[in-house]
């Protein structure tokens, strides 16, 4: 299987209740991911933008910072992130990205099933 990515569907949407509107490129479906999990995304935060901090039940969702930094809600505790960091959560456990910086953030989100 393969995926031009001129194919691949965009979307902006406000994502669990965080600020602004976030840029995300689906790079697959749910078929794509063979029933493994439910989302693999190339996602843009823009400047003063965040992903809303949320929990994971009965699944783990795993950011790969491409570009920029960002602010890592882990649980209670914030952590800047950079390129090549990896942020995993699940488990119960809870999780949010804030860009407080005047570039964008990139990243491949990727949530995997239990």
């Amino acid at each position: 299987m393969y995926t031009l990515s001129e194919n691949c569907p965009r979307r902006d949407a406000c994502v669990q209740n965080g600020k602004g509107l976030i840029h995300i490129k689906d790079l697959t479906d749910k078929e794509g991911l063979y029933g493994h999990g439910r989302m693999f995304a190339h996602v843009t935060v823009d400047p003063g933008c965040s992903i809303g901090y949320h929990a994971h039940e009965h699944e783990t969702e795993f950011y790969y910072i491409i570009k920029g930094e960002g602010v890592f809600q882990d649980d209670d505790k914030e952590v800047l992130v950079h390129p090549g960091d990896i942020c995993a959560t699940g488990y119960s456990h809870s999780h949010g990205l804030e860009n407080r910086t005047d570039e964008p953030v990139e990243l491949i989100a990727l949530i995997v099933l239990e």
